[in-house]
């Protein structure tokens, strides 16, 4: 048995084109990000968008195509993982801790551990 639930949306960009998205992002959702392309960290946090899911940006690779990606999170990453292969899902890259994946139609989406601090509440029990 494990438990899983979308945690994090993430908005991904470019590192050329991350100053302008970030801007406009913080922006658009009252928040603040630096839109620093050289930090170390690739990721930013915008917004909480209720039940503790976030929003962040992602500063991604050049020549990454910009787009939007969902981190389901989950304590148990490899049953998780087997769970949403069984379902259609496709692992891209596995990693030690998290992995990326796509569904069935192509769209690229990651396993990762908890990260949001009501996980036990509202996450969903699978078998």
């Amino acid at each position: 048995m494990h438990r899983s639930r979308i945690g994090v949306v993430l908005i991904d960009h470019p590192a050329d084109r991350y100053p302008e998205a970030a801007r406009f992002w913080a922006a658009a959702t009252g928040g603040s990000a630096t839109g620093d392309p050289a930090a170390e960290q690739p990721y930013e946090h915008l917004a909480a968008l209720g039940g503790d899911v976030s929003l962040y940006l992602q500063r991604t690779g050049t020549g990454t195509p910009p787009g939007v990606h969902l981190d389901i999170e989950t304590d148990d990453v490899p049953a998780e993982t087997a769970r949403l292969l069984e379902l259609g899902a496709r692992v891209v890259v596995e990693h030690d801790e998290y992995r990326v994946l796509t569904d069935p139609g192509g769209l690229v989406f990651c396993i990762v551990p908890v990260q949001t601090k009501d996980f036990a509440e509202r996450a969903r029990v699978w078998p």
